[in-house]
């Protein structure tokens, strides 16, 4: 595959802890939810990041498919992903969960969801749930 964008964020301090991109625009403050076992100090966490990537990431891919097909996509248009994390039944780590939910203000059900089942082939972050992508681990 020809990778047209390339980024990079780092974390330190694990979920308690700080993430920044290489360009310094992100920079957050990690904190452990205190369903997790944390003391609830105000911040954001793995989870809501990859919530907020995936939910951004679907409406581009919703942008792009609803511009192919020549429907106009309202810009009140949203898209949520719920995302929750939980021990896996092997015993063996943790996995997650994914929902999303699509708001199309103003289209009809049939075309929406027409565009939603498009937008999720598009989307990477869709294909790489759905396929469980490989990803590299190299220590450094």
């Amino acid at each position: 595959m020809p990778i047209l964008y390339t980024t990079k964020a780092s974390a330190t301090g694990g979920r308690a802890g700080r993430a920044v991109s290489e360009n310094g625009v992100l920079d957050v403050t990690l904190t452990v939810p205190k369903e997790l076992g944390g003391d609830g100090a105000t911040g954001t966490n793995p989870e809501q990041l990859f919530a907020a990537g995936y939910s951004a990431c679907f409406l581009g891919a919703l942008k792009f498919v609803a511009g192919q097909q020549k429907v106009k996509i309202p810009e009140d248009t949203t898209v949520s992903a719920k995302v929750g994390i939980g021990p896996r039944e092997d015993g063996g780590g943790f996995g997650i969960e994914v929902a999303l939910t699509v708001s199309i203000p103003g289209l009809d059900r049939e075309t929406a969801e027409k565009l939603a089942a498009a937008a999720h082939i598009v989307c990477p972050y869709s294909h790489a749930m759905r396929t469980s992508t490989e990803v590299p681990v190299t220590v450094a």
